[in-house]
């Protein structure tokens, strides 16, 4: 592997209706390409792929204005914008349905002989299983969760995750895939690394050589978790692919990723990661890195 391999996300822009501590928001811009995309983009150049509706696209535009985000691969479509709707409540959100017809417009053509790394975010799982395949040629392919579509195409998830070298999910989606301990899973579906998010008890990944474990950042505020898993595969994947993919790196990979997510939580929706500066990001990392027990 070297630090001049791409890397690309294909996933979901969205226009989310959220509710919390904070208020409740409409229409707020996101989605798990563009969550994912803004947080790797302070760690390196990312290419970003998804359906968005013709009347949202100037407000993506603005999103990445500035940031070495490729969205040539984003399809602009006569179609409604993804919706989702979710309530925070007891740490996450609670997803509470999406309007999800622009993946019957959308045909994703990932860009042919791709062989550096994806991430797959979020979004309808036949979609997504259609992308696991078109990028079967990737250095490392990525996949993430969500659970109320784990729950209505089990079929379609479970190609993703067959497909998949590295695999993310919380508790609850593993245990919508059939799983219990999270290292079995991981051998069972043959994966090269699984990563489980636990939210405030931190992020572990489970590989054969052995698991890693980052706490969060407890102290830090937390005002809407919208986005925490994207900005936490982001971050790792785009740092460990800056390393080359050192294996001895991932620790401080992933430290990386729990770094984008604290900077993503802050605030509502996409502000927070959408105003963030590398140099805030460094900080961030550093106290990650502090928070770690000695010795790891």
């Amino acid at each position: 592997m070297t630090q001049t391999q791409e890397l690309l996300v294909a996933g979901s822009i969205a226009l989310d209706n959220l509710e919390g501590s904070f208020g409740t928001v409409h229409d707020e811009l996101g989605g798990s390409a563009l969550y994912f995309a803004l947080a790797a983009s302070l760690i390196m150049p990312v290419r970003m792929m998804a359906p968005v509706g013709a009347e949202t696209a100037g407000r993506l535009e603005a999103a990445i204005q500035g940031r070495p985000i490729d969205a040539t691969l984003v399809a602009v479509l006569d179609e409604p914008t993804y919706r989702w709707r979710a309530v925070q409540g007891a740490g996450h959100n609670i997803d509470l349905g999406s309007e999800d017809s622009i993946y019957d417009a959308w045909e994703p053509s990932p860009p042919p002989g791709f062989d550096g790394w994806a991430f797959l975010g979020s979004m309808r799982p036949d979609r997504q299983a259609q992308l696991a395949k078109g990028l079967d040629g990737a250095a490392r392919l990525s996949a993430d969760a969500m659970l109320s579509y784990v729950r209505s195409q089990p079929p379609e998830a479970q190609e993703v995750l067959r497909r998949s070298s590295w695999y993310f999910c919380n508790l609850e989606e593993l245990e919508a895939l059939g799983g219990d301990e999270p290292e079995s899973f991981r051998r069972r579906w043959g994966l090269e690394g699984l990563v489980v998010k636990a939210g405030l008890r931190g992020v572990t990944a489970y590989r054969q050589s052995g698991s890693v474990h980052v706490p969060a950042l407890t102290d830090r505020p937390v005002i809407d978790t919208t986005g925490a898993g994207d900005a936490i595969a982001a971050g790792m994947l785009a740092h460990w692919l800056s390393t080359g993919g050192d294996p001895s790196a991932l620790r401080e990979s992933l430290s990386w990723g729990v770094a984008c997510a604290s900077l993503t939580i802050a605030d509502i929706g996409l502000r927070g990661i959408l105003g963030a500066t590398r140099a805030q990001l460094d900080e961030r990392v550093l106290e990650v890195k502090e928070s770690l027990p000695r010795g790891s």
